[in-house]
């Protein structure tokens, strides 16, 4: 009697327990359920919309956070949206880049609502202020208009208007439309450049995968490129890869440069935010991770998950953007991840330093009497290597994004400089009648 009395409560016990499991399961199930956001009966956007608002009355909750790009305080130790001038904070950067007009105004950038504003804005366009005309396809990753002038013009004129042709045109800046096809919502790439050097590449993009296009929706402005002085056709170097000693091999093929350096005659590269191709070569990327993963992680809303249209800095947003990987409160976060930014920031002003006496020296060793044909080697040395400094210097995150890369990329930067410092003391003791 007592065995059976025995059997029946552990009958009970275990059907209360696969009772409460099954209940457990679909809570869960429940609650999955609650954090996915529901595709619209009707998105109701037009083909070619690219105003921001008019997607924000189908997402309003994407569209909010978009709207908080505004937002131009709270800048992080070597970045953040507050449009600091990196020109007084490094004054060496003016004696690098001069006779280019970034060496009259170089900020830091603000969010992507203000991309047409600042390029509307900028000095390096204004001749009154030490700027000059610049080129049409400088707006090409300003504006969410761009992909419809392409259109219309066609991409060649595009490419060689001048910007003051076609800035009346761009009404809104970098939105949804650069991202996302307005029907499926799907991820697109609208800039022909980055589909071109895919291609060139041997890439299938028509097999490219969800989370590749995570990151090369942004690829398609944070990258390196260059046109042409004929033709303005914007490019990206990569031919034979996205490193710098690949990017430098395609430059010297192709006998390009975007300057002559007044004081010591070597023709540069001026590298543009090559966010994506440093990127590649990091832990994160690495790791399997996008772009979006750190800068536009998932937040829950109303029990609704969706993507974050906030796009900044994730030492902005430790708690969503870090802490879903990483161990540790938001100060130790914020502390390691500016100590390997300190030591690259070490790093750059002992480039910029080498870089500065290569070309000093040049220009002593010409007025001593040195030739070109004498003074070539330390001049491609020296463009060899600001263009690898430069290479760190204009990426974001410095040099967070692939810290061991960046190192490398910036020791090697030192070493040809100083190589290029000798090569030019020797040319100058040689046109001195080795004396």
């Amino acid at each position: 009697m007592n065995r059976n009395w025995l059997k029946w409560v552990v009958f009970f016990v275990c059907l209360a327990g696969v009772f409460l499991l099954g209940l457990a399961l679909a809570l869960i199930v429940a609650r999955k359920g609650e954090t996915k956001l529901a595709p619209p009966v009707s998105l109701n956007i037009p083909e070619n919309e690219t105003d921001p608002a008019v997607w924000g009355k189908v997402f309003p909750r994407e569209y909010g956070r978009f709207r908080m790009t505004e937002d131009t305080t709270g800048p992080t130790k070597y970045g953040g949206p507050s449009p600091f001038s990196w020109l007084e904070r490094d004054t060496l950067l003016v004696f690098l880049w001069a006779g280019y007009p970034f060496s009259v105004e170089y900020n830091e950038d603000r969010g992507h609502a203000w991309t047409l504003v600042d390029v509307e804005k900028t000095a390096r366009r204004d001749p009154a202020r030490g700027g000059k005309p610049q080129s049409g396809v400088c707006l090409t990753c300003k504006s969410a208009d761009v992909p419809g002038m392409m259109q219309e013009m066609g991409l060649e004129k595009f490419y060689s208007a001048r910007l003051e042709e076609v800035l009346p045109k761009a009404k809104h800046p970098v939105a949804c439309s650069d991202c996302h096809d307005p029907k499926s919502m799907e991820l697109r790439i609208t800039r022909p450049a980055l589909k071109e050097a895919l291609v060139a590449m041997g890439k299938d993009t028509s097999r490219l995968t969800r989370q590749e296009m995570r990151s090369l929706v942004c690829a398609q402005c944070h990258s390196e490129y260059f046109f042409p002085r004929e033709t303005k056709y914007l490019t990206f170097p990569w031919k034979y890869g996205t490193s710098p000693e690949a990017m430098f091999k395609f430059y010297e093929e192709i006998g390009f440069s975007d300057w002559v350096h007044p004081v010591s005659g070597t023709p540069l590269i001026k590298v543009q935010h090559p966010d994506y191709e440093i990127f590649l070569s990091g832990p994160h990327a690495q790791a399997g991770l996008a772009c979006a993963d750190c800068h536009m992680p998932y937040i829950a809303e109303g029990g609704v998950k969706f993507t974050d249209h906030y796009v900044q800095s994730p030492l902005k947003n430790i708690s969503n953007a870090c802490k879903p990987c990483h161990e540790g409160s938001e100060d130790e976060i914020r502390a390691r991840v500016e100590s390997i930014q300190d030591k690259n920031n070490e790093l750059l002003h002992r480039a910029e330093v080498a870089l500065s006496d290569a070309h000093q020296a040049i220009a002593s060793a010409k007025a001593s009497g040195a030739t070109d044909d004498q003074l070539k080697e330390a001049r491609t040395l020296l463009r060899e290597a600001q263009m690898y400094w430069d290479y760190v210097f204009s990426a974001n995150s410095m040099g967070f994004h692939s810290p061991q890369e960046a190192a490398r990329v910036l020791a090697a930067a030192i070493d040809l400089a100083r190589q290029s410092q000798l090569a030019a003391l020797s040319a100058q003791i040689t046109a001195k009648g080795g004396k």
